[in-house]
C-alpha cells in the first residue's frame, strides 16, 4: 500500500470557520485541505449577527461585496421588561471603527454558500465533502506532521493523511478536542431554548434590532433577519408544544406583542422551522496540542445573548492563520503558535462572561431579588456612557505579550493590542478600502517623516512603510494616531497595533521583544511596494 498523502493543513469542518480559515491560509500560499461529513451546506439558519470586525475579516477573504448584498444592518440591541418597555438599549453605528456596520444580520447558509463558492476559486484549497474523521493521532512533537483517518460515506475502510498542522473546526462535538486532551471548563449557564423561524409579509412591529424581553418566567429574543424573514427564541418548558392546533395557539399568544399571527399557517406566514437547543457557556482548558489547534465552537461556546457565537470562531482564523502561515512558510519559530491561545482565549472567556450577564439580566433567576436585579441592570445602563462602554467591550485590547508591546499609556501604549481604524483611501488614483491597500503584510504606519529606526524595524519585516498623508482618507487615521499620542505604529497582517512610536521618540522602543518569535528562516514573498513615492520599502 502506498504510504498516506502529506498535506500543509487539513482542516476538519466546512462550516464558516473551516472554510474562513482555509481562504485566509490560501492568501499566504498555504494548502489545505477540508474534510466534511455533510454533502452540502447545512440548510437552516444557526447564526444569524456578526460585527464589523468579523465583516472586515470577510473583507480579507474575498466575500465582503456579496455579503453585503445577502444581509442587512441592525440598529443595536435593547433590554426590554415583561411590558416590553425599554430597559436599556446597545446602539450600534451603520459605520464602525472597522468600516463597516456594528451589527449585520443573514441567513447562515447563504454565508455558507459564498464561502464555498470563493473557496471553489482558490487553487490553494481542496474541499472533501461526505466524509467522516475517525481519528486525530497529535503526537507528542510539535513539528511531526498529524496523521488524520477518515472514512468515506458508505465505507468503514479507513483512510489517512498526514498534515504539517490540523484544525479542529468541528463544533461543540469535537473529535478535535479529544484528540488533544482537552476538556471543558464550565463557565455556569445552561438553559433550554426553543428557536423559531418565521417567513411573513404580515406587518411585524420591529425597531430593526435584537429586542431580548427581561423576564424570569418568560424571556425571549426576536430579530428580523431580511426582508420578510424573522427570529424569535423563547425559553420554554419541556413539555410545551407548538405543533398542532393547540400549539399554534400557543405560538400566536407567543408572537403577539410583535406580530397578528393568522388562525393557522397560510401564505402570508409560514414557520420555516422549530428547534430547540441548549445554550452553554463553556471554554475548553486547552486549545493546542503540538501542531492540532482548536477554534470555533471546538474551543468555546457562549449563549446567543450578544451574537458573539460565530464572530469568535472567525476571530479565531484570523488571529491564527497568519502566524500559522508565517511557520509554514517562512520558518518562523513555533513559539508564534503559543500566542494564538494566549491571544484568544481570554477575550473568548470575556465576550462569554458578558452573555452569560446579558442572559442573568434577561432571567435573574426567580428568586425574591430578581427584580431588585433586573431594575438595578436598568439604573445602570441609565448612566451616560454605559451602554456605548458595553458596545466597545466585546472586542477589548489584546494584553501585552510577544506581539503586543507594552509600555505606559502616555507614551503611546494606548493602542498596543487594538485594531487600526479601516477608512476608505484613495492611492493612484483608485478609492479602495485601507486592507486592500495594505494586503497582508506587516505594516508601519506613520505620521511623520520615517526614521531609520523605523525603516529598520520596516526591513525586517519585508513590512512596507506607509504615510498617512499619502493614502488620502478623510483625516480618521492621522486623528486615530494623535488620539494614542502615536507618531507611528507597526500593525501586524491582522490589523493588530503590534507597537507604537510615542511622541518625540524617533523608533520603536523595546521592539525586539517580537524578534525571537517572528524571526524567519526566509524572506516573505508576499509583501508589497508602498503605494507612494513618500512611503519607503525595505
Amino acid at each position: 500500500m502506498s504510504a498516506a498523502p502529506r498535506r500543509p493543513v487539513v482542516i476538519i469542518g466546512a462550516g464558516p470557520v473551516g472554510v474562513t480559515a482555509a481562504l485566509l491560509l490560501a492568501r499566504y500560499g498555504v494548502r489545505s485541505v477540508i474534510l466534511e461529513r455533510h454533502r452540502d451546506v447545512y440548510p437552516l439558519p444557526r447564526a444569524v449577527v456578526v460585527d464589523d470586525e468579523v465583516r472586515r475579516i470577510l473583507q480579507r477573504v474575498g466575500v465582503q461585496e456579496e455579503f453585503s448584498a445577502i444581509s442587512r444592518p441592525a440598529r443595536g440591541l435593547r433590554l426590554l421588561n415583561a411590558r416590553h418597555r425599554v430597559i436599556a438599549e446597545f446602539a450600534r453605528s451603520r459605520q464602525g471603527h472597522h468600516g463597516f456596520p456594528q451589527t449585520t444580520m443573514f441567513d447562515q447558509p447563504e454565508l455558507e454558500r459564498l464561502l464555498r463558492t470563493a473557496l471553489a476559486g482558490r487553487p490553494e484549497c481542496e474541499l472533501r465533502s461526505a466524509v467522516e474523521v475517525v481519528s486525530v493521532s497529535a503526537g507528542t512533537d510539535g513539528t511531526a506532521p498529524v496523521k488524520v483517518t477518515f472514512r468515506r460515506d458508505g465505507s468503514d475502510e479507513d483512510e489517512h493523511l498526514w498534515a504539517d498542522a490540523v484544525l479542529g473546526c468541528d463544533g461543540a462535538g469535537s473529535l478535535t478536542r479529544d484528540a488533544i486532551g482537552a476538556v471543558w471548563e464550565d463557565l455556569h449557564f445552561q438553559e433550554d431554548w426553543r428557536v423559531i423561524d418565521v417567513r411573513t409579509s404580515r406587518p411585524v412591529r420591529t425597531w430593526e434590532g435584537v429586542d431580548q424581553i427581561c423576564c424570569p418566567t418568560q424571556p425571549a429574543t426576536f430579530m428580523r433577519l431580511a426582508e420578510d424573514r424573522y427570529r424569535w427564541e423563547f425559553r420554554l418548558a419541556d413539555d410545551e408544544v407548538l405543533e398542532g392546533p393547540s400549539g399554534w395557539q400557543r405560538l400566536r399568544g407567543l408572537l403577539a406583542p410583535w406580530v397578528d399571527v393568522p388562525s393557522g399557517p397560510g401564505d402570508d406566514f409560514t414557520v420555516i422551522r422549530q428547534a430547540r437547543y441548549t445554550f452553554r457557556a463553556r471554554l475548553a482548558d486547552r486549545w493546542r496540542r503540538g501542531r492540532v489547534f482548536l477554534l470555533g465552537d471546538a474551543a468555546h461556546l457562549t449563549p446567543p445573548f450578544v451574537g458573539q457565537g460565530l464572530c469568535a470562531g472567525l476571530r479565531d482564523a484570523h488571529n491564527l492563520t497568519w502566524k500559522l502561515a508565517r511557520v509554514l512558510r517562512q520558518g518562523a519559530d513555533d513559539g508564534l503558535l503559543d500566542t494564538y491561545e494566549r491571544e484568544r482565549k481570554p477575550h473568548a472567556r470575556h465576550v462569554i462572561r458578558v452573555a452569560v450577564a446579558v442572559g442573568w439580566a434577561m432571567t435573574g433567576g426567580q428568586d425574591g431579588a430578581a427584580a431588585l436585579r433586573r431594575a438595578a441592570v436598568g439604573m445602570a445602563c441609565r448612566l451616560p456612557g454605559v451602554t456605548s462602554a458595553v458596545s466597545r467591550d466585546l472586542s477589548p485590547a489584546l494584553a501585552a505579550g510577544p506581539l503586543v508591546g507594552r509600555r505606559p499609556q502616555l507614551m503611546g501604549r494606548a493602542l498596543a493590542g487594538t485594531f487600526c481604524p479601516q477608512p476608505w483611501v484613495t492611492v493612484n488614483g483608485r478609492r479602495r478600502r485601507l486592507d486592500d491597500v495594505l494586503e497582508d503584510s506587516f505594516t508601519v504606519l506613520t505620521a511623520v517623516p520615517p526614521t531609520p529606526r523605523m525603516t529598520a524595524v520596516a526591513a525586517a519585516l519585508d513590512a512596507p512603510v506607509l504615510h498617512v498623508d499619502d493614502l488620502n482618507d478623510d483625516g480618521t487615521l492621522a486623528a486615530w494616531l494623535a488620539r494614542g499620542r502615536a507618531e507611528a505604529v507597526l500593525l501586524r497582517p491582522d490589523r493588530v497595533v503590534m507597537d507604537a512610536v510615542p511622541a518625540g521618540a524617533g523608533g520603536f522602543p523595546g521592539s525586539t521583544a517580537w524578534a525571537p518569535v517572528l524571526h524567519t528562516a526566509r524572506r516573505a514573498a508576499h509583501a508589497r511596494p508602498a503605494p507612494s513615492s513618500r512611503s519607503t520599502t525595505p
